[in-house]
Order: structure tokens, then C-alpha cells, then sequence
């Protein structure tokens, strides 16, 4: 992040991404540890002043994973008086001998649009940025600490996901183009935290009307072969 100076930001908006990662079993978020800090936080940046703020975020996630072709959606506005504390960021600027006068505007209030994405982290090779010594996938549960209110984001990220999980899972390119109704299951059960009932499953699926049936995957007895379906 070195040289952002040199640019021309909107003052005190910024935006937060929870990349949720999914490999058909496991659901994990990805995080940065900044430079010599001890800091965790979520991806993010800034947005300049003739850049949209879904622009900015897109290509915050395609420099973080290498993927642009992504489903991302802006799910809320963190706006409290006291969510950033410039103590973090003055850390972060001197462990990066950066603290600069040209840079102090990283030390104000910011508002944060947060967004929300879903991919498959065995397509991903995560890249930190030049503040960061590293960035990795975290189960859910096994989160660490993060800076600022990134936890609270990452929260309200789950609770919009896991609430618009039936319409938004078209979009989200989780799924092979030609998936058997178990590997969508699998999905819900991860993100939802949950089991759920085969059955039960089925026929909700199949009740939502997103659903096309092709030919069966005959992987062994023909018999018990699943049904292949796709989204409409």
C-alpha cells in the first residue's frame, strides 16, 4: 500500500470483504496478518474518486485471490463512532516504515462498506498485500482475533449469507456446471452449520423450481446412481 498518497481516495470510506472459501466439505475465511504487528484483519482498501465503490472491491478480491469472476455482493455499512481505531493503523505504518505526513489520513475516522463473497479456496492462491506477512484460510470457528470490528463484520456477513442462501447459490459458482443433489446438500450443511434431512432437502430444492434433472453419474452400482442436475 505504499505510494497511496500519490492517490486521489474519497475521504473516510473504505471497504471490508469476507471471502468465504468452500472446497465441498469445508467453509473457511480468508485473512491478512499484518507486517511485525500481530494484526489479523479482513481484506480491504480504499476507493479513489473516480472508481465505483463495487469496482474497488472487485478488484480488491481479484488481487487477494487471482479470481475475477466471482459472485460478490455489498450486504452492509459499518458506520459506528468509534469502529476504527487509528492505533492500529499507526502500528501498521511504522512496522512498515510508512508513517508519513502524506499518510495520515489512514489515521481518521473511517466508514466501511462490507461485502461478501463465496468461492472454492482449492481455486485460490492467496496474495498478501505489501503490509501483510501473510494471508490464509481460518475455519469459522477457529477465527483469530481481528483488528477493529472485522469480527462483528464477519458476523452480519454470515447471518445475510446463510438468510439468502437459497437465491443467491445460483450465483455463486460453488458448484460444478453438473452436480448431484448430495453435493448440493453439502453446501447448505456447511454454510448453515447444520445437518439436514436428505429427504426433507430434496424436495425443498425441488420445490424452489431452480433446479434442472439430467442423465445419472454412474460411479458404481447402477442402481443406486444419482441424478446429475444443474441451475435453470
Amino acid at each position: 500500500m505504499k505510494g497511496l498518497e500519490n492517490k486521489n481516495f474519497i475521504p473516510n470510506l473504505s471497504f471490508d470483504c469476507v471471502i468465504f472459501g468452500f472446497n465441498g466439505k469445508l467453509l473457511k475465511i480468508l485473512v491478512l496478518e499484518y507486517h511485525n504487528t500481530g494484526f489479523f484483519a479482513l481484506p480491504g482498501g480504499f476507493i479513489e474518486v473516480d472508481q465505483s465503490i463495487d469496482e474497488a472491491a472487485k478488484k480488491g478480491v481479484k488481487d487477494r485471490t487471482g479470481l475475477d469472476n466471482v459472485f460478490l455482493e455489498q450486504f452492509h455499512v459499518f458506520g459506528e463512532v468509534d469502529r476504527a481505531d487509528p492505533e492500529h493503523m499507526r502500528q501498521i505504518l511504522i512496522a512498515n516504515n510508512d508513517l508519513t505526513e502524506e499518510n495520515e489520513w489512514m489515521l481518521d475516522r473511517f466508514n466501511t462498506v462490507g461485502y461478501y463473497a463465496l468461492i472454492n479456496y482449492e481455486e485460490v492462491t492467496p496474495t498478501p498485500d505489501q503490509f501483510s506477512d501473510s494471508i490464509g484460510w481460518y475455519a469459522i470457528d477457529e477465527l483469530p482475533d481481528l483488528m477493529m470490528d472485522h469480527n462483528q463484520i464477519v458476523e452480519k456477513a454470515l447471518i445475510v449469507l446463510r438468510n439468502n442462501l437459497s437465491e443467491k447459490l445460483i450465483g455463486m459458482n460453488l458448484l460444478p456446471p453438473k452436480f448431484t443433489m448430495k453435493q448440493l446438500q453439502s453446501v447448505f450443511e456447511a454454510i448453515l452449520d447444520q445437518k439436514l434431512r436428505r429427504t426433507t432437502f430434496q424436495r425443498k430444492m425441488l420445490s424452489l423450481d431452480i433446479l434442472e434433472r439430467h442423465e445419472k453419474l454412474f460411479q458404481g452400482k447402477a442402481h443406486k446412481a444419482p441424478y446429475l442436475y444443474s441451475f435453470k
